[in-house]
């Protein structure tokens, strides 16, 4: 056992593969470019945990109704953390579109905020579509109606890989939430709430990092070869 481990420590590390350009990435690899991108831009990407977190106190004890009526008061709020995601992602920062992403981007997740406390997939299932309302137009500075009809046009390039990424991001995050607030709360003398808060604080980021990186995937997919190859073999 003991020249097994020696052996294994002197093997050189094989380096990992590179990632795959955003026209081909997958699911798992878009969450992880979203968690690099995280660790990058660290402390400015933490401050985007505190409007869900902020929110998720007001609604901890609502019923459904008052919860809805939490993710319309924060719409706004929501959006501005998005355009603020969508600029950490951006090489070149955007310099203008944010009149328009910010009314846009609260008009788009209205429907969403409507559907998440009875059924969240519908909700998934629309930001998928339109979701990306933000990103173009900071990217791509278009006016209102550009942006989402452009929006719908990169939601619909390939909807499967989008839709899975936002519920892969909401499932982790889900997830991930409730471990870490178990182990805040065990590890310290903290309440249900100062645990629920910590954890949304610190996981939250990747529900605004990961669709602005969803952007470049569905931009590369409109008309790539690739897609094209698949519409066709699925046509026949």
């Amino acid at each position: 056992m003991t020249r097994t481990r020696r052996a294994r420590a002197a093997r050189p590390k094989e380096p990992l593969p590179p990632a795959l350009p955003p026209a081909e990435r997958t699911v798992g690899q878009l969450v992880a470019e979203s968690i690099r991108l995280y660790g990058r831009r660290f402390w400015p990407a933490l401050l985007l945990g505190l409007p869900l977190a902020v929110a998720d106190q007001l609604a901890l004890d609502l019923n459904a109704l008052g919860r809805v009526l939490v993710l319309l008061a924060f719409a706004p709020v929501f959006t501005l953390g998005y355009a603020v995601a969508t600029t950490l992602a951006v090489p070149d920062r955007p310099g203008g579109g944010w009149p328009v992403a910010m009314l846009v981007g609260t008009v788009v997740f209205v429907p969403a905020a409507l559907f998440f406390p009875w059924f969240a997939l519908a909700s998934v299932a629309w930001l998928g579509l339109a979701g990306l309302v933000v990103p173009v137009a900071l990217v791509e500075r278009t006016g209102a109606r550009a942006t989402i009809r452009r929006a719908v046009q990169l939601g619909r390039a390939d909807y499967v890989h989008a839709a899975g990424s936002l519920a892969t991001l909401v499932l982790l995050f889900w997830m991930t939430r409730i471990a870490l607030a178990l182990v805040l709360r065990s590890q310290a003398d903290n309440t249900v709430r100062v645990a629920v808060f910590l954890a949304d604080v610190v996981l939250a980021p990747l529900l605004f990092l990961g669709p602005a990186m969803l952007y470049f995937d569905q931009a590369a997919r409109v008309g790539s070869p690739s897609r094209r190859a698949r519409r066709r073999s699925t046509s026949d």
